[in-house]
């Protein structure tokens, strides 16, 4: 695989312009506070998600809001260093910490990220329909895609509502229908959807729901702003440095489509590229210019944390070598026990 990546990169070489000179020069002209002030974001964010798991346990455990911190700063470390492949690293801390089983830090885990992609998908649609004309590359192209997302994300919360009113029933019925084409589908199916209503369940009333659509957009809105802020730290390029809300709000969106599918590595500058290329495509940023932002989202966003996971995992006396296995799955961690995490 390297090998064929080396063979790639020398190809692109020879084929594409490119000036490692100009990238030096673009990260040596960065501007560093406001790159550091994106990073900072990234870490409020994780108190943020440490409050929703919080909330998310109420109904089962209460805990403190800000007790769940370290098993978020540690579950991220192993995503940036092993890919999502380590997501169910996060359900399993907290389980290890509250004493849970992990069934239900999963079915946690579940609705978390639903409320993710539904913030996410709602900050996108609400900057890109509210934009005032002529702020956006492609108007026509990113209108309908802010469209489509406030579509996406009203349809998801009905269906969250309807699988909150009756999972069971609903479950049942997509066992017998998809059962028609493949039994083991339709109990797939099914057991998918029990578990959303399980996770679905640790909100008891609106309100809690609203804190918990509270909490997913501000953790959000901080990551939108240290993309925003990670843009304007590259001064020398002008389309960079004037980036403005509804531009970083697009820009957001291809980073954290793209760092969805994180795998390690190759994936990072797999994932550089792209973000360059939209960069580029949509903006009329250089090439060296959107490799050098690309190149920081990717560390700010996704590998910042991971020093700090690291000690953190250390000073607990945890190893994370076999959460970075690829082999290892929700099922290999709830039978091997580790230290609690903080």
């Amino acid at each position: 695989m390297l090998a064929a990546f080396a063979a790639l990169f020398i190809w692109a070489r020879q084929r594409f312009h490119f000036s490692f000179d100009l990238l030096g020069e673009q990260m040596m002209r960065a501007n560093w506070y406001k790159i550091g002030v994106a990073v900072a974001c990234i870490y409020l964010g994780f108190a943020f998600r440490s409050m929703r798991w919080a909330l998310f346990l109420r109904p089962q455990k209460r805990v403190p809001p800000m007790s769940l911190i370290g098993t978020q700063v540690v579950g991220f470390t192993a995503v940036g260093l092993a890919g999502r492949v380590a997501d169910p690293v996060r359900p399993y801390l907290v389980a290890r910490k509250t004493g849970l089983p992990l069934s239900s830090q999963l079915a946690v885990y579940v609705v978390e990220r639903l409320f993710d992609v539904g913030a996410m998908a709602f900050l996108f649609s609400t900057a890109i329909l509210l934009a005032p004309h002529g702020s956006l590359p492609h108007p026509e192209i990113v209108k309908r895609a802010g469209e489509g997302a406030m579509a996406a994300t009203t349809a998801g919360a009905l269906l969250l509502a309807f699988i909150r009113a009756g999972g069971g029933a609903v479950a049942s019925f997509f066992e017998r229908v998809l059962g028609i084409v493949s039994r083991r589908l339709g109990n797939a199916a099914g057991e998918k959807i029990r578990l959303f209503h399980a996770g679905l369940d640790t909100m008891r009333s609106f309100a809690d729901f609203g804190k918990c659509a509270a909490l997913s957009l501000a953790i959000w809105i901080l990551v939108a702003l240290s993309c925003m802020e990670t843009a304007r730290a590259f001064t020398a390029s002008p389309p960079l440095r004037e980036m403005n809300w509804p531009k970083a709000m697009l820009l957001f969106a291809v980073s954290s489509t793209v760092s969805g599918l994180q795998i390690p590595v190759i994936g990072w500058f797999a994932q550089i590229a792209v973000v360059a290329a939209g960069l580029k495509g949509f903006y009329g940023v250089g090439a060296e210019a959107a490799t050098a932002c690309s190149a920081t989202l990717l560390f700010v966003g996704s590998l910042s944390i991971i020093p700090v996971g690291l000690c953190w995992a250390r000073f607990e006396q945890m190893s994370l070598h076999r959460f970075v296995q690829k082999r290892d799955t929700a099922d290999d961690l709830a039978v091997e026990p580790t230290s609690d995490v903080s």
